[in-house]
């Protein structure tokens, strides 16, 4: 229903931002990560915002960055993590790690997030691990260009690729390091061992 608030500033709460648009106050449960990087009282803030709607309460949640909204839609997706344990992992972790957790099955990342026990995160893993992907999210490589690999990688390399990319490394350096790793390695140990080569 709504898809961004913007207005200015007004409120700093332990879990929430309160915007003031057109003189509304709006309570919008915010990850601890976007308070911190909010701006000041009093200056203006645009919120990606999700409307959840329940019989006793109606709550707003609000991202500074659309990629955080669309992720947090991606794991409230799941069955039996609701809003509440979304905005508990995305205050946990950052959106890339929270990605690369779920792409190679880290199921310690996760449970990091208060409420959310291992099968709950193991859920999340299972339902999400092949609907993730950098394009779909947002995240682009070089110059806003995901760059496809020459030869398709169809081993657990290419998991591992695509966490890689994530974070931020373009597909070809990624590709060319992770093709000198043995592939008979779990992608988990796969991206730590590029990751260390890459640094």
């Amino acid at each position: 229903m709504y898809y961004y608030i913007k207005g200015t500033l007004a409120v700093k709460g332990e879990n929430y931002l309160v915007v003031d648009a057109g003189g509304v106050g709006y309570m919008v449960y915010t990850p601890t990560s976007d308070i911190e990087r909010a701006p000041a009282q009093g200056e203006a803030v645009t919120l990606y915002t999700y409307l959840n709607v329940r019989e006793d309460a109606m709550e707003l949640y609000g991202f500074i960055t659309e990629e955080e909204r669309r992720l947090f839609l991606q794991l409230i997706s799941v069955s039996g993590v609701g809003p509440k344990a979304g905005l508990s992992i995305l205050s946990a972790s950052t959106p890339s790690r929270v990605m690369t957790a779920i792409i190679s099955g880290d199921v310690k990342t996760l449970t990091r997030a208060q409420g959310v026990g291992p099968k709950a995160a193991q859920r999340i893993i299972l339902e999400l691990k092949d609907k993730l992907s950098p394009e779909e999210l947002g995240i682009d490589g070089d110059e806003g260009v995901i760059v496809e690999p020459a030869a398709p990688i169809t081993d657990s390399r290419a998991e591992a690729m695509s966490a890689l990319v994530v974070l931020g490394y373009s597909a070809n350096d990624a590709k060319n390091v992770l093709m000198k790793l043995d592939a008979s390695l779990s992608t988990e140990e796969l991206i730590k061992t590029a990751l260390a080569r890459l640094m």
